[in-house]
């Protein structure tokens, strides 16, 4: 399932070694397509993936190609695919959408065989449809589109592309080199957590598990996932073949006010809170990564002194580890490393997880308090914990 060629129209999976998809999963998903942000200001957003994550820019879409309301980019590496678009007037729904919310992400593509059968599973069991299947075409074939609301204004589109061999999508014009972008080692996308209002997960769990046939993968309570402060709730979501999984997270009381709390605030509501990329080597990565800009959330030293002790044997070296602020955690499969990106827009919404795995295919949990108290940290600093 993930050996296609890496190129600019090759679609974008998840972490491989999953288990491969039941014949009754009438949702069937290859993967994670690719990742559509809402932007102020599309070719500076780009610039900045492609300067600082190193991504590639592909693809180009805007009045030169006829696209007479927006400018999207297209910028890959590995088999991550972002879409960075931005409205070319005030009065556009996206140009709305960036107002209310800053830049976020709107659209998490999923691909798929059949764009028109995955539209009618879904709304048949209760999805709100907001794309009709649409067939799109140029001189590189043609590819299916259709979409359905999720939750707040994101939604999910699917593609069928396997008769289409542009650089993105009909409409788009392929970027033949990148001058500009500076590889750091992302592969793929391993897992993105939506934020959702107060007593919603569970909507939002049946919704998945309803409409589109995902299965509880793990679910961690206010017990596993609090400090002194502040708690919240998740539940993490995967779909048959487990290429795609959604960790969702509600709030949870506390005695201030939680992350998510803060997120919801700054964001308008529900959303995108962070998307994991996945790495080989993760020292390599966030080396590079903060070598040309990217900014990290630190823990204590106290957190490298009991490393061991509470993981066991590991590869990477505990002092590299802690010059960086990586952490790691175990379960009975493996261990696996993480860390996580301030927010990289100037309201504390989005940011970015580096996640290596090494047989672990956890979610960190035994890094949460940590993890936790580094963001109260930075809620602190701005005045909004």
């Amino acid at each position: 399932m993930n050996a296609f060629p890496r190129s600019a129209s090759s679609p974008v999976l998840t972490a491989p070694g999953a288990p491969q998809a039941s014949g009754t999963d009438f949702l069937p998903l290859k993967g994670t397509d690719h990742v559509e942000f809402y932007v102020g200001n599309a070719r500076q957003a780009a610039y900045f993936y492609r300067t600082a994550f190193g991504m590639a820019l592909v693809a180009y879409a805007g009045p030169e190609t006829g696209q007479r309301d927006r400018a999207s980019y297209v910028v890959q590496q590995g088999k991550i695919r972002f879409v960075l678009t931005t409205a070319l007037r005030a009065d556009h729904p996206i140009a709305r959408h960036v107002a209310r919310h800053g830049d976020g992400v709107h659209t998490i593509a999923l691909w798929v065989e059949d764009a028109r059968q995955a539209w009618e599973e879904t709304t048949r069991r209760g999805a709100e449809s907001v794309g009709e299947p649409q067939a799109l075409k140029d001189e590189n074939g043609h590819a299916v589109v259709a979409s359905i609301r999720a939750y707040g204004d994101t939604i999910h589109t699917f593609v069928e592309r396997e008769a289409y061999r542009g650089p993105f999508l009909p409409g788009f014009r392929a970027v033949s080199s990148d001058p500009v972008a500076r590889p750091t080692g992302l592969r793929h996308i391993d897992h993105m957590v939506a934020n959702v209002g107060w007593n919603e997960m569970e909507q939002w769990v049946d919704f998945y598990a309803r409409v589109m046939g995902f299965s509880l993968y793990q679910h961690f309570d206010d017990k596993d996932i609090s400090t002194e402060y502040s708690a919240l709730m998740s539940k993490v979501m995967a779909n048959g073949n487990g290429y795609v999984k959604f960790p969702i997270n509600e709030p949870a009381e506390g005695k201030k006010r939680s992350q998510v709390e803060e997120y919801l605030d700054f964001y308008g509501g529900p959303g995108v809170q962070h998307i994991a990329l996945a790495t080989h080597d993760i020292l390599h990565t966030v080396t590079t990564l903060r070598s040309q800009g990217v900014e990290f959330l630190r823990v204590p030293h106290t957190y490298y002194t009991e490393l061991q002790g509470r993981v066991g044997r590991i590869d990477e070296p505990v002092d590299a580890l802690e010059e960086l602020g990586i952490l790691v955690d175990r379960d009975d499969e493996g261990y696996m490393l993480q860390i996580f990106t301030r927010p990289v827009e100037d309201r504390p919404t989005l940011f970015f997880e580096i996640i290596q795995r090494k047989g672990s295919r956890s979610f960190g949990k035994g890094n949460f308090k940590a993890l936790f108290e580094a963001i109260e940290r930075e809620q602190a600093a701005r005045g909004n914990l």
